[in-house]
């Protein structure tokens, strides 16, 4: 008889301890203050503890920059190249998805080229057939999506994008900007050479690029 319960109690026990290793997640809450209010950053979920939630199995992690962006973004203390990214996030650059709109003026001009939505006083349009597909398979429903960029701006405006749509806005945490972090899963890709140069690892970059040519124009 005892046998017999320890068989039943054991997957039990088991599930129990899996449960336990993987720490709840909190409703998103905007942060205070500018990071909120702006950028649309979360409360709870940001920078600072971010290391507390990667390699969730019910997750996918997004990091919206460019490797190289148009934008000035040394003028605001960014870094218009990709410097790094955290473990486990794979880029989706958001200029790609729509375009972008509500930059800070020192950033001038971004980039302008062909995007899957275009944004009119809030309303997203579809540029291409396949636009919808691609947001979905980057960016699935049933899964938790945690976003990141530079400093928080497009990581923001793809949450937006992404209600917008139809996405649950309690599944999409915007936790910030690389730029502020400073946990221990931090993954250079800057690099200076012995010759004093700047170069930049783009190969350690999970990076998904959308070749525009290859889709099929919503006529009007």
């Amino acid at each position: 008889m005892k046998r017999r319960c320890l068989y039943v109690l054991l997957p039990i026990l088991v599930l129990s301890l899996c449960a336990c290793g993987k720490k709840e997640l909190p409703k998103p809450e905007l942060a205070g203050g500018i990071r909120g209010e702006q950028f649309g950053i979360d409360k709870n979920i940001d920078e600072s503890t971010i290391d507390n939630y990667l390699g969730r199995e019910d997750s996918v992690y997004r990091d919206m920059r460019m490797l190289e962006d148009p934008g000035n973004y040394e003028a605001i203390g960014g870094d218009s190249y990709l410097s790094g990214f955290v473990k486990g996030f794979e880029v989706v650059p958001y200029p790609y998805l729509v375009n972008v709109i509500g930059l800070p003026s020192e950033v001038g001009e971004t980039y302008t080229g062909p995007t899957l939505y275009t944004e009119e006083n809030g309303h997203y349009h579809a540029n291409y057939e396949e636009s919808l597909a691609i947001l979905e398979y980057y960016f699935p429903k049933d899964k938790v999506i945690f976003l990141m960029c530079g400093g928080g701006g497009y990581a923001g405006m793809t949450k937006q994008l992404l209600v917008s749509l139809g996405w649950d806005k309690d599944k999409i945490y915007n936790v910030g900007g690389y730029w502020y972090y400073e946990g221990k899963n931090k993954v250079e890709v800057k690099r200076t050479k012995e010759d004093g140069t700047t170069t930049y690892d783009f190969w350690k970059v999970t990076y998904h690029d959308i070749d525009f040519s290859t889709l099929t124009e919503v006529k009007e």
